[in-house]
């Protein structure tokens, strides 16, 4: 017996015992999924955020384009616009190279997750940085640290700590949001669902994949509160 077979026998799934296997490796794709997402969306917000802020005018024009763009759309239309929209221009991908990533449901849908997310994030880290009392950057550049010493070394670190409740929740929404990839014919948790209860018509698989969403979420939950609280001890004693 397989371990990912284990669960079925214990709960005296036959269903689970069946399609264990599969939901786990679809598990693995959606972990792999957000997690490639989430931190690569972190790096463009943490630029877009900054640009946003002091860049040109023309910068914070475009950014402020694109995040409400992304943030004013449903994810699902947005991965249906670069899975089936940008999917048609085949020929001018083969042309330029890039028909191996657009033909992939896990790289288009990588793609749109991630410039969702960053969106999310950039707004996130955007209010984080302004939050930070005007002091801190008069302090800093009176003791002759230049602006982007001052941004790194003073601004940044606090602005972290302020954003990181806000950056967990939204790593869990794309935890739930992820189930939408099953529809671009992605076997990731719920692909693998979806395919188990149209061979076995049995809808309790629906009700074990949301148990492991919420075991999932619930896990990720309590580390980053740990991880809160670890970082923000020393605010406790004040």
């Amino acid at each position: 017996m397989s371990w990912c077979e284990y669960p079925g026998y214990l709960f005296g799934s036959e269903v689970f015992q069946n399609y264990g296997c599969r939901m786990a490796s679809g598990l693995w794709v959606t972990f792999e999924l957000v997690v490639i997402s989430v931190a690569i969306g972190f790096v463009l917000a943490l630029g877009l955020a900054i640009a946003r802020l002091y860049g040109p005018r023309w910068a914070k024009a475009a950014i402020n384009g694109y995040t409400t763009f992304f943030r004013g759309t449903p994810l699902l239309c947005q991965l249906f616009l670069v899975y089936y929209g940008l999917g048609q221009f085949r020929l001018f991908w083969q042309d330029v190279g890039l028909w191996w990533f657009f033909r992939e449901p896990f790289y288009c849908a990588l793609l749109t997750f991630t410039v969702n997310t960053a969106a999310y994030q950039a707004e996130i880290l955007r209010g984080a940085i302004q939050s930070i009392p005007r002091g801190q950057f008069e302090g800093a550049m009176a003791l002759g640290l230049h602006r982007w010493s001052t941004l790194r070394l003073v601004i940044m670190p606090q602005a972290m700590i302020l954003a990181l409740r806000p950056l967990g929740n939204e790593l869990i929404v794309m935890i739930k949001a992820s189930a939408i990839a099953s529809l671009v014919t992605l076997f990731d948790l719920m692909g693998a669902t979806r395919l188990a209860f149209a061979r076995s018509f049995d809808l309790t698989i629906y009700l074990y994949a949301a148990l492991i969403y919420l075991l999932l979420v619930e896990v990720i939950r309590r580390v980053w509160d740990r991880l809160e609280l670890r970082l923000t001890r020393h605010m406790a004693l004040r």
